[in-house]
């Protein structure tokens, strides 16, 4: 790998920044791209680095956002025949370049290693970090009386913490037990974590809540915080809890990655707009184009359409009007 790309993968790892790297694993000539050939793609659209021409391109931006937003790496052929390349673990897929030559990518997602934040000093928060850890978790221990010593799989131990101090998404857990809770949980909301779950019961928690309201707290924020925490699987030991709760955070880690690598099955929430949709149809050929870092687009009669390469767009803006028509345009949505 280019050393750019490998500086470029080091700074985005150490922001816990989302990217993928795309790299050459097979060709058949004419095709431009050498095995060993990489580039990186980012969350926001841009690629790096080279793995063939313009065509290659539009498919590779495509696929590494899917894998992004999924997490799972995928196996890609583009060929002239993709029924020829049939075969398990590959995605066949049409090369549309006009020189032809097959081209084989794999397409690794790069994710941000998880975080888990655990306030309290509890005998479920010290299963917690070694379970947590013991997933490849980095875990981050926040209470005045926590000391570093009893908890040696943690990376951080902290008496506070402050907004910004872990990037938003983490997972975090409350488990004070009637010591500074209205505060803790305060601080946990302010993290905008992708899961809060406090061990409290049903009726303690509701006092919590109020207690938080007059805080001014947002009650959004409350409805999301799980109460008590962790799956019911009939707990009762600290390290049946610790269990619970970590089995919570994955299944809604997983839930999350599956609803952003479908996400028209994920709620009933309509659909999004065309111009916020994330793909669109080349009006031309037909193939599907990510619109993050899509690098050819025309509007027409105050619609946009996106095309794999600028040949197709070329094509269109020949003669708008034949590719234009209810069907076509509907086709481009």
């Amino acid at each position: 790998m280019r050393p750019d790309l490998l500086k470029l993968a080091s700074d985005l790892a150490g922001r816990g920044e989302r990217f993928a790297l795309v790299t050459v694993v097979r060709r058949e000539p004419p095709s431009s791209a050498h095995v060993g050939d990489t580039a990186l793609v980012t969350a926001a659209g841009d690629v790096h680095g080279w793995v063939g021409g313009g065509c290659t391109r539009s498919t590779l931006l495509r696929e590494a956002l899917r894998a992004i937003a999924d997490g799972e790496p995928r196996l890609l052929s583009l060929s002239p025949d993709p029924a020829r390349e049939q075969r398990p673990g590959l995605v066949a897929l049409p090369m549309t370049c006009k020189s032809g030559g097959t081209v084989d990518l794999y397409v690794e997602p790069v994710l941000p290693v998880p975080h888990l934040v655990l306030f309290g000093t509890s005998a479920a928060i010290r299963m917690l970090a070694r379970i947590g850890r013991a997933m490849g978790y980095r875990v981050d221990v926040v209470d005045p009386d926590a000391e570093a010593a009893a908890f040696p799989e943690a990376e951080r131990v902290m008496p506070g913490i402050a907004p910004g101090a872990v990037p938003k998404g983490a997972y975090v857990l409350v488990a004070t037990l009637g010591e500074r809770d209205v505060e803790a949980i305060e601080a946990a909301v302010a993290l905008m974590p992708a899961y809060i779950g406090a061990i409290a019961s049903r009726t303690r928690f509701a006092q919590l809540r109020d207690a938080l309201l007059a805080r001014g707290v947002a009650r959004e924020a409350l409805d999301r915080i799980a109460a008590p925490a962790g799956l019911d699987i009939g707990a009762r030991t600290p390290e049946e809890i610790a269990l619970s709760v970590m089995a919570q955070i994955v299944e809604q880690r997983r839930r999350a990655a599956r609803a952003a690598a479908e996400p028209e099955k994920a709620s009933p929430i309509p659909a999004p707009a065309a111009d916020e949709a994330r793909e669109a149809l080349d009006p031309i050929c037909g193939m599907t184009v990510a619109i993050a870092g899509a690098r050819h687009h025309a509007d027409v009669d105050g619609r946009r359409y996106y095309f794999c390469c600028g040949g197709c767009r070329a094509r269109f803006l020949a003669d708008p009007a034949r590719y234009t028509a209810p069907a076509a345009g509907a086709a481009a949505s």
